[in-house]
């Protein structure tokens, strides 16, 4: 009896194993990450996984199973990873290309983490911890990536995507180096890197301003791929701003740029309780305002005008809003913003001074969240919508003024009778096709109204949309497709005399098309793209306002304009001491018809006497054609002690050009394009720059030097009228200049007290001579430009 009941315990304890390792699953997912694969199969079932989480953080998964056993579910899942799987009982390991088949140790999983003895025969053991301890150990394991039998010419490529844990979204600038070298990259605005590195084991750290550091212990063996998540970084009173990642100065050979992220930015002093991306812009060197409630940035020496201010790929023509205290931008809907002074990637044109690359947050994929405040003059809001997790998300905000109450409060008639007040609106929706394909479309709105009195009424407003298609053909090959368009306009209005009320106007639309490639090659990275752009500007209106009026309505002749741009660039490493950028833009552009050009007699100055001719241009007639290349070159050598040593060249042409006879930009500065008349602006740009950290202190030091020759620039006669002007090339004057200046930067990145200190010496001169007495300047020698501000 005693054997029967031991035969019968025996035969239901091999049923209940039996159960367990063939236990029926019913799952139906589809390209979901693999950790909620995980979670899934956890919750509708006794099985517990191990695994270490960086061997799944990108993986996504798709299975479509009714009460199917446990193993065929992990094949099928599995199928098109490196992972294998082991089942003991309840319990399911998973491997990175290491099948287990000799079984497990009895005493496996009750092994203290710390505690290695007696694992010789499974050394990859002590890496295994359950999934809920995972997230805090994965610094302290070694992850294993590619075939260790694999067949090699040169060294292997690793490849990722650096993305944000909480809300999923790409990042872009992250720092990504192998620890104690000169050896690193940065991700993409796609969030993706590439390292070429040799064979063997080392310490990779990530960096990005506002996150926690990353370090990854890797083996690396052949060409293989880590996708690493950050986590915010949270620090009572942090004060830093403005922050290059650590070393990045000294890593990457990129000069004049810096990086304003959004999360630091909201600890800064408020102006009005807004956090304002361009005040934070101005205490950087090389970076001033063209005065204290005026729009617009001088950068290194150039005037409002020479600044490309993009929004996702649109341009945008008027930063500014409430008279120059607030700039357009809402910093809660921002995710990031480069500025570029010098070394100008060949991507980039169509200016000569800076470009400033805004992109907007791609929105929380995993749930909702939002934002709001209320300050002294605004108030504003902005929502993250998950619409499908982890694929479709949407972002939505807004900000207003309420100043007109404020200003009805007063007890001056002339103050109630004002206005000052703008909005903005912002969306952003994004896409994910799948891991290799994304589309996202951006729109933006904005405007203002300011009145004094009984007095004009200024408006202007602009108007963007942006959609972006990012496409991965392959580890080696992305690429982004940008179609924007973009509107600006003002209007006066003048009603305070019936018979003399009038409304003037200006407007210009930009549609741009936009085709950007990225790859990858051992040491190259190469860049090359298209670029299409047309312009239709109209440059000014006057119409009479209401039936009493005798205002006579009039209208300067539109203009018309297509840039184009080719470019390609290959950022190399040569040495791990000496990388090198070497770039060509090859930018054209026509000026269209319909419209008159005016010949004007080469002897003698420009006006309405001197015309001798007058030809006409059909509609989209070519009218004017100018092209030329645009040099991009940059170099960086390492020197000991965590220093270096950088020189770049760029030449930038501009082809548009800011009417203005204010130094910043006003509600009535106009545009133009280039033609037979008007040439466009050129410049060339010559930097040195050394950089030095001191590593204990956490303290980034550097020190450039510039110079810069310019041609082309505008300036104006005496008495010149900019608007409602039919001829205006005739009080135009173009001549050479000239900007140089040094800047210094010491930052303190870490500790309790942070924050920078930058100082910068500048001059501008422009010099406009001419063989006839009124197209001169100083008698036809250099003076300082009225945006030269050495201090």
């Amino acid at each position: 009896m005693k054997q029967i009941s031991l035969f019968f315990i025996f035969v239901t304890s091999c049923f209940v194993s039996i159960g367990q390792i063939n236990h029926e699953v019913t799952i139906n997912v589809e390209d979901v990450p693999m950790s909620h694969f995980i979670k899934t199969i956890e919750e509708r079932s006794s099985f517990k996984f191990y695994y270490i989480n960086s061997w799944i953080d990108s993986l996504k998964v798709s299975v479509n199973a009714e009460k199917k056993p446990i193993h065929e579910v992990l094949t099928t899942a599995l199928r098109n990873s490196r992972l294998q799987f082991y089942i003991d009982g309840n319990k399911i390991i998973l491997t990175d290309n290491t099948p287990i088949l000799e079984g497990i140790d009895p005493g496996f999983f009750s092994i203290n983490e710390t505690d290695t003895d007696g694992l010789t025969n499974y050394s990859f053991r002590r890496e295994y911890i359950p999934v809920a301890q995972v997230e805090s150990k994965v610094e302290n394991k070694i992850i294993e990536i590619g075939t260790k039998q694999a067949t090699l010419k040169g060294n292997p490529t690793l490849v990722g995507y650096i993305k944000e844990k909480k809300t999923n979204e790409a990042i872009s600038g992250a720092q990504i180096y192998v620890d104690k070298t000169s050896k690193g990259t940065s991700s993409n605005a796609a969030g993706f890197y590439s390292l070429t590195i040799p064979q063997g084991k080392f310490t990779l750290v990530i960096q990005y301003t506002g996150m926690n550091q990353e370090r990854r212990n890797v083996i690396l063996y052949s060409d293989g791929k880590l996708d690493v998540f950050m986590e915010e970084d949270v620090i009572s009173l942090k004060e830093v701003v403005v922050e290059s990642d650590r070393d990045a100065n000294i890593l990457n050979n990129q000069m004049g740029k810096s990086i304003i992220d959004m999360k630091s930015i909201k600890n800064v002093p408020k102006i009005l309780g807004e956090n304002d991306l361009l005040r934070v812009a101005l205490t950087l060197p090389g970076v001033k305002s063209v005065g204290e409630g005026a729009s617009g940035l001088n950068v290194r020496g150039g005037n409002a005008d020479q600044n490309l201010m993009q929004l996702n790929e649109a341009t945008i023509y008027n930063t500014s809003h409430f008279l120059g205290f607030f700039s357009v931008f809402n910093s809660d809907a921002i995710k990031t913003s480069e500025l570029y002074k010098s070394g100008i990637p060949a991507q980039y044109g169509g200016r000569l001074s800076s470009i400033f690359d805004i992109q907007l947050k791609d929105g929380n994929q995993n749930k909702f969240s939002g934002t709001g405040g209320i300050g002294p003059v605004t108030a504003k809001l902005l929502i993250e919508v998950p619409v499908v997790n982890e694929k479709t998300s949407l972002v939505i905000g807004g900000r207003s003024t309420y100043s007109d109450w404020l200003l009805r409060q007063v007890p001056s008639s002339t103050v109630k009778n004002s206005s000052a007040s703008f909005y903005d609106l912002v969306g952003r929706a994004t896409h994910k096709f799948n891991e290799n394909n994304s589309i996202a479309f951006s729109y933006y709105y904005s405007k203002d109204r300011f009145k004094l009195g009984n007095d004009s009424l200024f408006s202007y407003s602009n108007n963007m949309a942006s959609l972006q298609w990012r496409s991965s053909f392959n580890h080696n090959l992305h690429s982004m497709l940008s179609i924007t368009h973009s509107i600006y306009k003002y209007n006066i209005d003048f009603d305070k005399v019936p018979q003399n009320a009038f409304t003037l106007g200006f407007g210009i639309k930009e549609s741009n098309v936009k085709w950007d490639f990225n790859y990858y090659k051992g040491a190259h990275k190469i860049d090359f793209g298209l670029q299409s752009k047309l312009y239709n500007l109209n440059p000014g209106f006057i119409n009479a306002s209401g039936n009493e009026s005798i205002v006579k309505s009039n209208q300067v002749e539109p203009e018309r304009g297509l840039e184009s741009a080719l470019y390609l660039a290959d950022n190399i490493e040569i040495t791990p001491k000496l990388s090198l950028y070497l770039g060509l833009r090859y930018s054209s552009f026509t000026a269209l018809g319909a419209r008159n050009i005016y010949s004007y007699s080469p002897d003698l100055p420009k006006d309405n006497s001197s015309v001798t001719d007058s030809t006409a241009y059909g509609h989209n007639e070519s009218v004017h054609t100018y092209r030329g290349p645009e040099y991009r070159f940059s170099a960086r050598y390492a020197l000991a002690g965590l220093a270096s040593v950088k020189i770049s060249y760029n030449r930038t042409r501009q082809y548009i050009h800011m009417l203005s006879n204010t130094v910043s930009v006003s509600p009535t500065t106009t545009w133009k394009l280039s033609d037979t008349n008007v040439a466009p602006q050129l410049a060339d740009q010559i930097s040195l720059g050394f950089y030095k950290d001191i590593p204990n202190n956490s303290i980034e030091t550097s020190v450039e030097i510039y110079y810069k020759w310019l041609d082309n620039v505008i300036d104006y006669k005496i008495g010149s009228e900019l608007i409602m002007n039919k001829h205006i090339e005739q009080d135009i004057l173009q001549g050479k200049g000239k900007a140089y200046g040094i800047e210094f930067l010491v930052r303190k990145k870490t500790g309790k007290l942070n924050g920078w200190v930058s100082y910068t010496y500048s001059r501008t001169f422009l010099k406009m001579n001419s063989q006839f007495m009124n197209e001169k300047i100083n008698d036809g020698s250099y003076y300082p430009a009225n945006y030269d501000k050495p201090h």
